[in-house]
């Protein structure tokens, strides 16, 4: 490469100082330091129609962030905030001990979890389906093969057809762990990828019987549950999953393996606001806090 020459230099210095190159090299400052603003949130199925529309939402505020949600289940979603790879994980199971330990053992720190939302995991038949309520028992027995046929529960004598989650759902795992307890789910379960694909099948088939989040809850009936064989049936709405009245109710959570950038920080105080809470209910879930007060990103919570 040649020399520069000093009226080629003197033009450079010159240009440099124009205002014109110094907005150019404003703006050109400020879209990378946009672009650093991107975050991104991978995880739980259930949850990724919300985390799309506080997404949605929240960039059309703050048009200089970006946040990127995808789903793949909250197995998926832990994988992903383990491999540094997602800096948020939406999870709508708690975190496991073996999955706490690896977040201690490779960022040095116990993973920060934040409660967002709320869910009832609910049981849908079909619309024409007239069993009035299943006890946890119940179910229990249905997904575990001791009840096969709708006559043991005063129905018609057919054989049920029954749908679950893969394996790597945290619904899968909170629904083995709350309603199964522990036991192993009968072989003949037929697993779909998504809740939404589950209300799907069993819209469309008279003797079928799944589960899923509350949200998720169009073209078919919801089965009241009770806590025992001969205790009254609770249905899932704001009141009863909100105070635990409701058997099966759980917690929806961001996880952080890290302290929040300020940009990460922002977004987690606006989805505990009553703005993006309103948009919770709006989803077809139910707000984490009814009052006025929410956590604040600088008080979260370590376990």
């Amino acid at each position: 490469m040649g020399t520069l020459s000093l009226r080629t230099l003197l033009a450079m210095q010159n240009l440099m100082k124009s205002p014109l190159f110094l907005l150019s090299l404003l703006l050109f400052l400020y879209s990378c330091t946009s672009r650093e603003q991107v975050i991104t949130v991978r995880g739980s199925d259930t949850m990724v129609a919300l985390g799309q529309k506080w997404a949605e939402v929240y960039m059309n505020k703050f048009p200089a962030e970006t946040v990127q949600v995808n789903g793949g289940g909250s197995g998926t979603g832990i994988a992903a905030l383990i491999n540094r790879t997602a800096d948020i994980c939406q999870s709508s199971r708690p975190m496991k001990a073996r999955e706490r330990k690896k977040i201690r053992e490779k960022f040095g720190r116990d993973v920060i979890e934040i409660p967002v939302a709320k869910d009832g995991i609910v049981i849908y038949v079909h619309e024409s389906n007239p069993v009035a309520k299943l006890s946890i028992s119940q179910i229990r027995k249905i997904y575990t093969g001791k009840i096969q046929n709708w006559k043991e529960l005063g129905w018609e004598d057919k054989r049920m057809i029954v749908y679950g989650r893969e394996n790597s759902s945290g619904t899968y795992e909170f629904f083995k762990k709350a309603v199964l307890e522990g036991e192993d789910f009968v072989d003949y379960v037929q697993t779909l990828p998504g809740t939404a694909a589950i209300v799907n099948a069993v819209s469309k088939d008279k003797y079928a019987i799944g589960y899923g989040g509350n949200a998720y809850s169009q073209g078919i009936r919801l089965v009241p549950v009770s806590r025992t064989d001969s205790s009254e049936a609770v249905e899932a709405n704001e009141a009863t999953v909100t105070s635990g009245e409701y058997p099966i109710s759980r917690d929806l959570y961001f996880y952080l393996a890290k302290e929040p950038s300020n940009a990460l920080a922002r977004f987690i105080e606006w989805v505990l606001s009553d703005e993006a809470q309103e948009i919770v209910t709006a989803q077809g879930y139910f707000p984490i806090k009814t009052s006025k007060t929410h956590t604040k990103p600088t008080t979260f919570l370590t376990h």
